[in-house]
């Protein structure tokens, strides 16, 4: 057996036509008492062999077989190819592919040699010269072995120096198998490490006619080559560890600083929860930090002396708040309020006296099919004479139109429009609806939508007066006095006004208390005149009178603007129609006249 280390070698083979089969059966018998001299294995010599003559064959590659039976039944398996000889493609075939490491062959810091043997009877047919020099260039020993009628100088040109331990020529194939028994002790030669004094600190590896030092794991070999150093695995950078990494003999291991612990993955460090044990003692929250914890407070609360317990903060002294009249603190918090008789104004902050008429105004008008076309139109005229004489603003009044009949649609929104030009323009675009008289089902829209804060409507606590005014023409089809009782006890002051068929019974059930000042009834939409003359300008109760006070004075101030106004639009509304009516009356009396003189000619 080979005492040297681990070989990679591999068997080129010429299977040109001028190798006789019997000759070719030699061949086989050489590789195979090369093979048999070899230790073989997968972490021993591996072995290769490829054939040639004009093209080159794989018969098995460096990782396909480890024991010597199995490479024997596939060297005595090759068919030759019994062509031209071109030795010179197959050297470069060995390089480029037999000798990688995709076909087996060990990486090159491994240091395991890399050994072609080179089996030929002829005279090459190609160029050897630079090929094999590209090979022995990238670490390939060449053995040329020439049999028979081989050419000398193609045999040096191929193989690696010195020529006279690497080129052998044979004269017969009948003497090849002699020869392989001298091929093997050149190959294998004796164990230099025993042979020599080879200073290796650690270990020392024999190769055919030499040998070379290797360290045991977790150190390298020194310059010397002789001698061996422990490797830092964390000087490279590549360890990956987050915190620390800790050199050991040929490897590392991560460590965290103190406070943190290592992961499941070895290399990455959590902080330690210290909250979580559970003995803190902080009235609000934990915070865990490396090597320990602190207390936090919420917002608006202060951290006491004793660094676990808080105290809410008084900040209306401790931020600029913007307050016109007064800052109250609440727990983290703070909101601004004003004196009796004004109100908070949108901003939070500043106060102001009553607006002059401010109110959130929703008007309910009736779109049945009896209340006609041309009487429509005189409603929608009527919505906009009070939209003319309103403050209309996002801060000031906001205005909401709902139509119905036998369903309810909301034309807009309190919250949709934020001019008077705005709101006169959707007005008049509102097409008249038609079909059945629902005004229960309107009012139930009107308080569970229109004054939502959802369409625009204000806040209660910002005392803006709530108003409904509702019109109508004749008797509703569904109950009203369910959604009528429940749009006063939430707080809307409602105005019925009923034309032509309206039910006084109905108008009394919608209207607000005084229920007098509150509803008005007139025959026909041409006398609108006295819808108004029972709104009473004394919706707040004088103090001193035994009365109990319901609304605030902003309430009462806003109200009492909003009948005003409403009285001199129908008082305008029904001098028009008077007008109308006088020149109605003299185009009559004339077309009698003219009636008149037309009977007494005939």
């Amino acid at each position: 057996k080979c005492r040297t280390g681990p070989l990679d070698i591999v068997f080129v083979i010429d299977s040109s036509r001028s190798v006789r089969p019997f000759e070719f059966e030699t061949m086989r018998r050489f590789m195979m008492d090369i093979i048999g001299s070899l230790d073989v294995g997968p972490n021993a010599t591996r072995v290769g062999v490829i054939q040639y003559s004009s093209q080159v064959q794989n018969i098995f590659s460096l990782k396909t077989f480890f024991t010597r039976a199995d490479m024997e039944r596939a060297i005595n398996s090759i068919i030759p190819l019994a062509q031209g000889t071109m030795t010179g493609l197959a050297i470069q075939y060995a390089m480029n592919v037999a000798f990688t490491t995709q076909e087996g062959a060990r990486p090159l810091h491994k240091r395991v040699p890399r050994i072609a043997v080179i089996v030929t009877d002829g005279r090459p047919q190609d160029r050897v010269t630079e090929v094999a020099t590209q090979a022995r260039n990238a670490g390939i020993e060449i053995y040329a072995v020439g049999i028979q009628r081989a050419d000398m100088n193609s045999l040096r040109a191929m193989a690696s120096p010195p020529l006279e331990e690497h080129v052998f020529l044979v004269e017969s194939f009948e003497l090849i198998q002699q020869f392989a028994k001298q091929f093997q002790d050149k190959l294998c030669g004796v164990d230099m490490c025993v042979e020599r004094e080879h200073g290796c600190q650690h270990s020392c590896v024999s190769t055919p006619g030499s040998f070379y030092c290797e360290c045991n794991p977790g150190y390298r070999l020194n310059v010397d080559g002789k001698t061996c150093s422990p490797i830092d695995a964390c000087a490279d950078g590549r360890h990956g560890c987050q915190h620390h990494c800790v050199s050991l003999r040929g490897s590392y291991s991560c460590r965290c600083r103190a406070g943190y612990y290592l992961s499941h993955n070895k290399r990455s460090c959590i902080m330690i929860d210290y909250c979580s044990f559970g003995n803190h003692s902080c009235q609000h929250e934990c915070v865990s930090i490396p090597n320990g914890h602190y207390c936090r407070c919420h917002s608006g609360f202060t951290l006491q002396p004793d660094s676990k317990s808080c105290r809410a903060t008084d900040l209306c002294n401790g931020v600029d708040h913007g307050c016109e009249f007064k800052c109250v603190s609440t727990e983290g918090s703070y909101h601004c309020v004003c004196p009796e008789g004004q109100q908070l104004q949108a901003d939070g902050k500043t106060c102001s006296k009553c607006g002059a008429g401010h109110v959130d105004l929703v008007m309910v008008i009736d779109g049945s099919k009896s209340v006609r076309p041309q009487n429509f139109e005189l409603v929608k005229q009527f919505v906009n004479r009070i939209v003319d004489l309103l403050e209309v603003s996002p801060q000031g009044t906001r205005v909401g139109l709902v139509q119905y009949s036998s369903r309810v649609r909301t034309e807009f929104p309190l919250n949709k429009y934020h001019s008077a030009d705005e709101i006169k323009k959707a007005v008049m675009d509102v097409e008249y609806m038609e079909k059945g008289t629902m005004t229960g089902l309107a009012l139930k829209h009107m308080v569970e939508h229109s004054f939502s804060e959802l369409e625009g409507a204000r806040p209660l606590s910002h005392n803006i007066p709530r108003i409904g005014l509702v019109f109508t023409d004749g008797r509703s089809q569904d109950d009203i006095s369910e959604w009528a009782r429940r749009a006063k006890e939430s707080g809307i002051v409602m105005f019925a006004v009923g034309v032509g068929k309206a039910v006084e019974e109905e108008l009394r059930a919608i209207a607000s208390e005084p229920v007098e000042q509150h509803f008005s009834y007139s025959a026909d939409f041409s006398t609108m005149t006295h819808l108004v003359e029972n709104f009473s300008l004394n919706i707040c109760p004088e103090e001193g009178k035994g009365e109990t006070e319901i609304r605030s004075p902003c309430e009462c101030e806003a109200l009492v603007q909003f009948q005003t106004n409403t009285v001199a639009i129908l008082q305008s509304l029904t001098e028009k129609n008077i007008l109308w009516a006088c020149a109605l009356a003299q185009m009559t009396a004339r077309l009698e006249d003219l009636e008149k003189q037309i009977a007494n000619k005939k």
